[in-house]
């Protein structure tokens, strides 16, 4: 039987924003205070391509925080990727550490589709 889940993000794992890093390609995440134009957050520091300031994970509150002026300082497909990418690391992982088998397939609009067998008939 197939289920259809949609999740709302929360970052909160380190191991999956450490591995959603990797797969971008994007440098080690640190953690740190950074100044975001006007204000200052402090959390997980990620840097994402072609943005003027870093997006900072609070991972004990769920929350990302950035400031990209509307596209401006930050094209928001970078941040999508990354959501999306932290969200495949995070599932992935959880249903491994459970012991299922998971099984990732990229789609044309660019959604990607998991597939976690939990045990008997596929």
């Amino acid at each position: 039987m197939s289920h259809i889940v949609t999740i709302e993000v929360e970052v909160r794992d380190l191991n999956a924003v450490k591995a959603a890093c990797r797969r971008l390609g994007l440098k080690e995440p640190v953690h740190g205070k950074v100044k975001l134009f006007q204000t200052e957050a402090e959390g997980v520091i990620v840097k994402l391509p072609e943005w003027r300031y870093p997006i900072v994970c609070d991972l004990p509150h769920g929350k990302v925080h950035y400031d990209n002026y509307e596209g401006k300082w930050g094209d928001q497909k970078y941040l999508d990727r990354f959501i999306q990418t932290y969200s495949i690391e995070k599932a992935t992982l959880e249903a491994r550490q459970k012991g299922y088998r998971v099984v990732e397939q990229s789609l044309n609009d660019g959604s990607v589709k998991l597939t976690i067998n939990v045990g008997g008939a596929a």
